[in-house]
């Protein structure tokens, strides 16, 4: 009986050996463990969403059908345009400066010299603990009442600061705190200014043209597609900003800093009104790809490649 089991395991490991041999089998196999979590965790929770924006869930009823009732709330809802209104304008702000800001420190740190690699490991740092709820925390003190900005503005004989107290500058700190989390986009810069060909530079050279000018005519243009890359990113990331509001100001003041996830995520969890924050993340998808679409519509008027020179 045992070697007969040893001989019936041992078919059924050589089928199984066979059958990952195939062709393609084993792509599928190694490729599983994503596309379970994939399904399981983006594609199937997205058409719940869907679903959900239909109804008036509330996390403890029994949902029922309401069909497009959630989305006419929206419309005549002032919070919801006031946190639409708020995370656009943190959008434009935050997403140039730190763009401009990354592409600052890329082009310093692709001068040739020993510790490159070291300065570019040191300068990303930000950008993988940026996001952590101590750094949010760290970064509260230092604009509180008595934090290191507004003892140093006191040094300077000017008064304190209410950052998170004033309505028209509690965005600000939160602002400079995602220009400080450059890292990211500062290494795929870094990428594509080592792509730009030494020849450009050496023509525009000897033409007499200075660093600005050279900057600006050739650096700009053959990184363009780069920059393509990062505004979009960037924009998608900013319009998601939650950790920072809800941490710091919760919102406030008087939902000065209210941003479109925050706002989400209160509906959801703190008024266990599911269905409506349901309908307002659809609402947020529709927003970006709109932008994002005009993005690179727009494109085609800025963005330079190899294809266009004939």
């Amino acid at each position: 009986m045992g070697v007969d089991k040893n001989k019936h395991d041992f078919k059924m490991f050589s089928q199984f050996k066979r059958f990952l041999c195939k062709e393609g089998t084993a792509g599928y196999v190694f490729a599983a463990p994503f596309i379970i979590g994939f399904l399981g965790f983006t594609i199937i929770p997205i058409l719940y969403s869907l679903y959900y924006s239909f109804t008036n869930y509330n996390l403890m009823d029994q949902e029922s059908i309401i069909w497009f009732e959630n989305y006419k709330r929206l419309m005549m809802d002032k919070r919801f345009w006031k946190s639409m209104g708020v995370t656009l304008r943190y959008v434009l702000m935050s997403v140039p400066l730190k763009l401009a800001f990354a592409l600052f420190v890329a082009v310093l740190l692709t001068r040739k010299t020993k510790l490159q690699g070291l300065y570019r490991s040191l300068y990303y740092v930000p950008s993988l603990i940026g996001g952590s709820v101590a750094v949010v925390l760290v970064w509260k003190e230092i604009f509180s009442r008595q934090g290191l900005v507004n003892r140093l503005m006191q040094l300077m004989g000017l008064p304190k600061i209410s950052w998170f107290g004033d309505m028209k500058l509690a965005a600000v700190p939160l602002v400079l705190m995602s220009v400080w989390q450059f890292g990211s986009s500062m290494i795929i810069f870094a990428a594509g200014l080592k792509q730009v060909p030494d020849t450009y530079y050496d023509a525009a050279k000897i033409d007499g043209a200075g660093r600005i000018k050279t900057f600006f005519h050739i650096t700009i243009p053959c990184i363009s597609p780069v920059i393509l890359y990062n505004l979009v990113m960037q924009t998608i990331s900013a319009f998601m900003v939650f950790t920072q509001a809800y941490v710091i100001t919760k919102g406030g003041p008087n939902d000065a800093t209210n941003f479109y996830a925050l706002y989400i995520y209160k509906h959801a969890f703190d008024y266990r009104d599911m269905g409506y924050a349901s309908a307002m993340s659809w609402v947020m998808l529709v927003v970006i790809s709109i932008i994002t679409y005009i993005i690179f519509r727009t494109s085609k008027y800025w963005v330079f490649s190899e294809a266009d020179e004939g």
